[in-house]
């Protein structure tokens, strides 16, 4: 069966968040990474999209615990991720939008 267009697009934003590009030492990094270095605002701005993907897995029939699950993960990424310094590694370490993807994958690939 083909993937569904939900999945890939919800991939593909995760990917851009998360893992963008290589950095040498620091390994991959995305724009959450980047834009998170902006006191505070930075990983409040990320949020929006981050919501995409769970409102991408919510149409691909995720359970609502599922759904509210991941959206405590972006929660917990943004709020921890405005902590200065910590935060910024959690950024680039913790990837939950990556981490959402797999559960939305999880649940297309058990149908």
């Amino acid at each position: 069966m083909a993937e569904p267009a939900r999945l890939t697009r919800a991939r593909a934003v995760a990917e851009l968040l998360d893992a963008a590009f290589t950095l040498p030492l620091i390994g991959e990094i995305g724009v959450d990474g980047i834009v998170g270095l902006l006191p505070i605002a930075g990983d409040w701005l990320t949020v929006l999209p981050s919501t995409y993907i769970v409102y991408q897995g919510y149409r691909l029939g995720l359970p609502k615990r599922a759904c509210l699950w991941m959206l405590l993960l972006v929660l917990i990424e943004a709020t921890l991720g405005s902590v200065p310094i910590v935060g910024d590694a959690l950024d680039i370490v913790w990837k939950a939008n990556r981490r959402n993807v797999a559960r939305i994958e999880r649940h297309v690939d058990a149908d």
